[in-house]
């Protein structure tokens, strides 16, 4: 084959036969074999996770038989699990590291090949550029330091560690070890106590059964629907978002819920609607999340977010004297600022968040329950714990335009993004502007923009939070109109 295999925000992704092959699966499974063995770290072995796509199970067996025939060990995840069980399963066997075979959030016909390090994160690019090296010099045939061809034995063709089955692969299914460890973060006490009425839906995705046996067992009464294994995810995409998640919205304010959670395709995301049947957005939920944490929990510390999410967390951090943390893009950012500054919060605009003392991986069963806690323990509606919210810190408009272009279009506004720099914007001053991830403008009252063209599509996409309603659809035209996106 002759096309770049590269990694994005989040892992390589494909078209299943087109581009996500079984022969491409296994080259990219050799490359990853040949980064841990060169790290020296290939005896503690892999955890190989899947979600309910399309051949799921045949493209997990190949990727354990390529790193059984490198010498790795593999742990093998039972059925679908969740890309969060899959990384906490790294720190169950302290594995070298995990795979993950999901798309995500796509459309049914992707495919995707995610890595996560031995740190229970998303890789970082350092790591990610290695891989594909590897990948590079294993499709040109040059010498691949890590890698080396294994006589095929047993199973899966590999030597194995000697606790570990001579057929080169354990069969283990982290569910119970991931909801003991759950059990400590959640206060389910509480929810026992608060007799809430709760409606699911995992999408058709990996996170079947989490949810419903963890709030079940705190005596949650549940509706389920979506609960079972659909390649097609029902004709739709696995994407919980406000546009997706109309049944779940009827459902709710029809049997007089107190909340509906879902899930998306590998239960790393979430989408949350309160007892109203209003979407809480990932940037109204993670200053929810920030506040409930600083004021019920009593924690104190800084909080992580991209250059996309909400400054709403910045003002509850500056009220409590904690630092705050803003990163590009990616979740892989996030969790780094959860391993090495002591973050008790990080989340991005997308969907994805962690806490202190969880696996530095986004994690949309998490963030399900963390819904739940604080439905529970504030003895009211997301929204109304929302509206107190707002009193004390101000209330902001946040939003997400995509913007299609020409990809002649999107070269010359890529040029001239170079020297963007207006002095004004929607009326009011420019004070700063950040280059971390695309080109962020901020105004003299806090509103700010940011535009980021998509790394694969002739695609722009305009990030802003205003102070109103008025001021975000005034800073929206004014950006479009000085860079010719009408």
């Amino acid at each position: 084959m002759s096309h770049k295999i590269s990694f994005g925000t989040d892992g390589w992704r494909g078209i299943i036969a087109k581009d996500f092959t079984f022969d491409n699966v296994r080259l990219v499974a050799r490359a990853v074999a040949a980064y841990i063995n060169e790290e020296a770290i290939g005896e503690r072995g892999i955890v190989i996770g899947r979600d309910n796509r399309f051949l799921a199970e045949e493209f997990a067996e190949a990727v354990a038989e390529e790193f059984n025939k490198q010498g790795i060990p593999v742990y093998m995840c039972c059925g679908a699990t969740p890309t969060p069980v899959t990384a906490y399963a790294i720190k169950l066997h302290q594995a070298a590291g995990a795979v993950m075979l999901t798309a995500s959030h796509n459309p049914p016909p992707y495919n995707g090949f995610k890595f996560i390090p031995e740190t229970a994160g998303p890789a970082l690019p350092h790591i990610t550029k290695k891989i594909e090296e590897n990948i590079a010099k294993l499709q040109a045939g040059e010498p691949c330091e890590g890698y080396s061809l294994i006589p095929a034995e047993g199973r899966y063709g590999a030597l194995v560690a000697e606790e570990k089955p001579t057929t080169g692969c354990t069969m283990h299914s982290p569910f119970e070890e991931y909801i003991e460890h759950i059990a400590t973060i959640i206060d389910l006490d509480t929810i026992r106590q608060a007799g809430l009425k709760i409606v699911i839906d995992p999408m058709f995705g990996a996170g079947i059964g989490y949810l419903e046996h963890i709030l079940g067992n705190a005596g949650a009464e549940l509706e389920v629907f979506h609960n079972h294994r659909d390649p097609l995810f029902g004709g739709t995409l696995p994407e919980p978002t406000g546009k997706s998640l109309e049944e779940l919205k009827q459902r709710v304010t029809a049997g007089k819920a107190h909340l509906g959670l879902a899930l998306d395709g590998d239960a790393d995301r979430f989408g949350i609607i309160d007892a109203n049947g209003e979407y809480i957005t990932p940037n109204q939920f993670l200053p929810l999340l920030y506040y409930h944490l600083l004021t019920v929990k009593g924690w104190r510390g800084p909080v992580a977010r991209t250059v996309a999410t909400t400054h709403l967390l910045d003002r509850m951090a500056a009220k409590y004297n904690q630092p705050i943390y803003e990163s590009p893009v990616g979740f892989k950012y996030i969790g780094q600022n959860l391993l090495e500054k002591d973050c008790i919060l990080g989340g991005e605009e997308s969907g994805g968040l962690s806490i202190k003392g969880h696996i530095p991986e986004k994690d949309g069963i998490l963030a399900g329950l963390l819904a739940a806690e604080m439905v529970a323990q504030h003895g009211k509606s997301l929204t109304a714990i929302l509206e107190s919210i707002y009193q004390e810190f101000g209330r902001l408009f946040s939003e997400r335009l995509d913007i299609h272009t020409t990809p002649q279009q999107k070269t010359a506004i890529l040029e001239q993004l170079k020297d963007f720099s207006p002095t004004e914007l929607g009326g009011q001053p420019v004070i700063d502007k950040i280059t971390l991830d695309g080109v962020k403008l901020i105004v003299a009252d806090g509103a700010w923009v940011l535009i980021r063209a998509s790394g694969t599509e002739p695609l722009f996409r305009i990030y802003t939070e205003a102070n109103s309603l008025e001021q975000k659809v005034r800073l929206q035209q004014d950006v479009k109109n000085k860079l010719d996106l009408n």
